[in-house]
Order: structure tokens, then C-alpha cells, then sequence
């Protein structure tokens, strides 16, 4: 593997970071505040740094006309569905769950890929496919097994990392010639409206009724606004395309580590040994489906889903 150079480390580590404590920063956000609002505004805040990024790095904001039905179905894909469940999600379970479950999404795309797009999924897939559903079936066991669990909202979860599982698939195969960063800012935009019609449609009987947001629900949506969709988004579109399989893999496996214990330490979130066992099942999976090949196997393996895919978090 070629060695990194500075810049890209220097930006994979904190992107890392970033979407790794966004975790707990989402869970404390939402504690006394409605889900799909505070996701709707930090979309919101987020759009124009976002747009920033765009201006300064002199990437076109145009779509032709043709292409936006194509777009408006990766945003679908890619986003409304990830954002909508995965903060409802986060609402009722523990930081470090969601994130296990949310970066389940590897490997729902090996399957995906398999069984849809013909990709082959070799012995290294499957073993990963099954390290990961046992992962999974550990989660559930524990919510089954306390009367306060709510398995409903890890299918919840488990729905959105599926659903962008195959808009990271469709990405892949896009026929749209702009510039990835430009798909991204319109996906986000587009998701922004979804997210607020979706938050006045449920929660606008809690609008009244809840308090202002406070310093740490202002906190964590201006942390979202700008280090999730903007540094983040701007960062992983730049570091995809010329950052070495293997370091990005490692970013991917990384972030529902942190997700897991920097909720434990900052939240005081329970870690049992079912969400250990789940985190190291987890980071076998995902290294079996994206490890690239050795060298001298005469391919390469294929960048890591997610990719080309929209920053999570």
C-alpha cells in the first residue's frame, strides 16, 4: 500500500474522530429535543458550509434537468431513509448500539451486490456476512431479554444501514457525470426538505410543547452542521478519491468502536458483553468483505462501500 501523504492524514484521522464521537454528540442532542427536528436543522446549517466547500474547491453546482430523477432516487437511497431511522433510532437506544448497527452497512452491500449487481462474494464475504449476523443476533438478544429493550427500533436501525447499502450500490453505477461533491450537496439539500417536512408532519404537536433547545442541543446541532455536513462531507469526497483501500477500511472499522466506548465514557452508557463481542464481530466482518486482496492475487479489491457513498453520522 502506498504510503499516505500528509495532507491525507491529516484528515482521515479527525474524520475518523468526528464521525466516530458523533455517536454520543447525536444521543445528547436529541435527549430532550425531537429527533427529526434537530437532524432537519443541522442538515440545514450544514448546507451552507457544505456549499462553501464547493465555491472554494471551483466544483460546478449545475445538474442538467435529465439527471434529476436519477438524483432525486440516490438521495432516497443514500440519505432520506439513513437519516429519517437511524436518528429515531439513536433516540431510544444507546449510542454505541446504533453505531454497531449502522456500520452494518458493508456488510448489507456485499449481500446487496451479491444477489442484485451478480458481484461475486467469495469465502471472505460470506464469513464476513455470517460474522456480522451473529453480531447483530447478539443485539437483539440482549433487547429481548430486558423488559426496557425495544427491538423494534434495531430493525429500525438495521433498515437504514440495508437502504444505504443500496444507494451506495446505485452510486457506484450512476450514469450522472458531475462531480461526486455535487451529487452530495444536492442529495443533502434535497434530504434538508424531506427532513423538515418529515418533522412537521410527526413532531409539530412537540414544537409547542418542547423547550427551547438548549446549550447542548445547540451544541451538538451545530456540531452536525459543521463537522458532519460540512468538514466531513467535503474531507471523505477528497480523501475517496485517491486514498488507499485499506486506509479508509480501517477508517470504517474504526468509528463504531469509538462510537461504543466514547459513549460509555461521556454518557455513562452500559457496555455489556454482548455489545463487546458484537464491536469485535463487527471489525472481522467488515476487514473479510473490504480488506484489499494481498499482493501478487493479480486483482485488487474494490474500494470500500461507502466510498463513494455519503459520510454517516
Amino acid at each position: 500500500m502506498p504510503a499516505l501523504t500528509r495532507l491525507q492524514l491529516a484528515l482521515l484521522i479527525p474524520l475518523t474522530l468526528v464521525w466516530g464521537l458523533n455517536w454520543p454528540v447525536m444521543k445528547l442532542g436529541i435527549a430532550d429535543y425531537p429527533p427529526l427536528t434537530f437532524r432537519s436543522l443541522s442538515i440545514w446549517l450544514g448546507l451552507p458550509v457544505l456549499g462553501l466547500a464547493l465555491v472554494m474547491m471551483k466544483v460546478p453546482f449545475k445538474v442538467a434537468r435529465k439527471d434529476w430523477p436519477q438524483l432525486l432516487w440516490l438521495a432516497a437511497t443514500n440519505m432520506f431513509v439513513w437519516h429519517a431511522c437511524i436518528i429515531v433510532a439513536v433516540k431510544h437506544l444507546s449510542s454505541g448500539r446504533s453505531a454497531i448497527l449502522g456500520y452494518s452497512m458493508p456488510i448489507f452491500s456485499a449481500l446487496i451486490g451479491a444477489l442484485l449487481f451478480k458481484t461475486a462474494l467469495g469465502r471472505r464475504g460470506w464469513l464476513g456476512v455470517s460474522a456480522a449476523a451473529l453480531g447483530v443476533a447478539l443485539l437483539l438478544w440482549h433487547e429481548f431479554s430486558t423488559l426496557a429493550g425495544r427491538p423494534g427500533y434495531v430493525a429500525l436501525a438495521l433498515v437504514a444501514a440495508a437502504t444505504w447499502a443500496l444507494g451506495t450500490q446505485l452510486l457506484r453505477r450512476t450514469s450522472l457525470t458531475v462531480p461526486t461533491l455535487t451529487i452530495s450537496f444536492w442529495m443533502t439539500a434535497l434530504t434538508a426538505v424531506v427532513m423538515t417536512l418529515l418533522a412537521w408532519i410527526f413532531e409539530r404537536g412537540q414544537w409547542q410543547a418542547a423547550a427551547a433547545p438548549g446549550t447542548a442541543t445547540w451544541g451538538a446541532i451545530l456540531y452536525n452542521a459543521v463537522l458532519i455536513f460540512g468538514f466531513a462531507h467535503a474531507a471523505w469526497f477528497y480523501l475517496a478519491r485517491g486514498l488507499p483501500p485499506v486506509a479508509s477500511t480501517l477508517s470504517v472499522m474504526l468509528i463504531p468502536v469509538i462510537g461504543v466506548f466514547s459513549g460509555a465514557v461521556w454518557l455513562g452508557e452500559t457496555v455489556h458483553w454482548q455489545d463487546c463481542a458484537a464491536v469485535a464481530l463487527m471489525v472481522v466482518a467488515i476487514a473479510s468483505v473490504l480488506w484489499p486482496a494481498r499482493a501478487g492475487a493479480g486483482t485488487r479489491q474494490p474500494a470500500p462501500a461507502g466510498a463513494t457513498g455519503q459520510p454517516r453520522g
